[in-house]
């Protein structure tokens, strides 16, 4: 089922025991989850990614609950549990006053559309929100915290983010400390940042998914952008990819605070993670030692750098 379907059955109350959620939309899947997943006095495990252990998991929901009480798992993982010991899980949820709720934020998610259906699963999937709806969603968020923001204001938050809401709401803490009575666009300008720094990291990311970067890349360079920042934006990707590409083949996940050094949110991780395995090892000195030239050239005195530009991302197209 869909969100909107999701939303009239918790209308009803909650009676099903097992829930399967993923999609598009890690906000939604960590929101739902944690709804889920708030069950007063229940004796709760939470497994997040790598922490997931069968036996483990068999366990907790096979033991006999504390006072009469419920008996909750809750996974979060980016890689699919096996369809063995799901289906395992689910039935050892379904004795006695238990509840499992597997939330799954890879992509390989098609055969997941009600697989489990005889063991009683709920399966969900979340899209992304739409503009009315994540407007909504972050003017509750202001609300709670006492912020004087109108919708203009929100929407204007949110272009800023590119839509994405997970990113706007990280902001609202830093806007609830601002010593003014009202929150408008002037002061989100001033406290988050200006669009041109979100339009070069939409044309970096743009660039490296192979998506239609020209519109953003005019964009930058109509409103001033220097080209060697340009380039220095996509070398520091293109590390960081590095990094994410060399983890992952030997942990066979990715740990964004091990790689980075700090935790963004899950969709982010996920955009890195994909983007970095589509480029093969061989090809990262390459393109870095392609970067690196254009830069020198770019600093050295009387070349054209928009020209050394376009001629550089040509030829980084053709290398991955």
């Amino acid at each position: 089922m869909y969100k909107a379907e999701f939303d009239r059955l918790l209308g009803q109350g909650v009676k099903e025991r097992n829930f399967l959620l993923f999609g598009e939309s890690s906000f939604f899947i960590d929101r739902y989850a944690a709804q889920l997943a708030a069950i007063e006095d229940a004796n709760k495990l939470t497994l997040y990614f790598d922490e997931y252990d069968f036996q483990t998991a068999k366990a907790h929901l096979s033991q006999a609950s504390l006072f009469g009480g419920t008996n909750l798992l809750l996974v979060k993982s980016e890689k699919k549990i096996p369809k063995k010991e799901l289906e395992t899980l689910f039935t050892l949820s379904n004795k006695g006053e238990n509840r499992f709720i597997y939330a799954y934020y890879g992509s390989d998610h098609r055969s997941y559309n009600n697989a489990f259906k005889k063991f009683g699963v709920v399966t969900v999937r979340f899209f992304h929100p739409k503009p009315n709806e994540a407007i909504t969603i972050l003017m509750q968020e202001a609300r709670a915290k006492g912020l004087n923001i109108d919708g203009y204001t929100l929407s204007h938050l949110l272009n800023l983010h590119n839509g994405n809401i997970e990113l706007a709401l990280c902001e609202m803490g830093k806007l609830a400390l601002q010593p003014v009575q009202r929150i408008t666009s002037k002061e989100i300008d001033a406290l988050v940042y200006g669009m041109g720094e979100v339009d070069l990291q939409t044309f970096t990311k743009e660039f490296w998914q192979k998506e239609e970067y020209l519109p953003h890349l005019e964009t930058l360079l109509e409103a001033g952008e220097d080209e060697i920042r340009i380039l220095t934006s996509l070398t520091t990707q293109l590390h960081e990819l590095y990094l994410f590409n060399i983890y992952i083949r030997v942990h066979g996940t990715a740990d964004a605070k091990a790689i980075l050094g700090y935790t963004p949110p899950q969709f982010v991780v996920n955009e890195k993670a994909q983007m970095a395995m589509k480029i093969k090892p061989q090809s990262f000195y390459v393109l870095t030692r392609i970067l690196l030239e254009a830069e020198l050239k770019m600093k050295s005195s009387g070349n054209d750098k928009r020209a050394i530009l376009y001629t550089t991302l040509l030829s980084l197209h053709k290398n991955f």
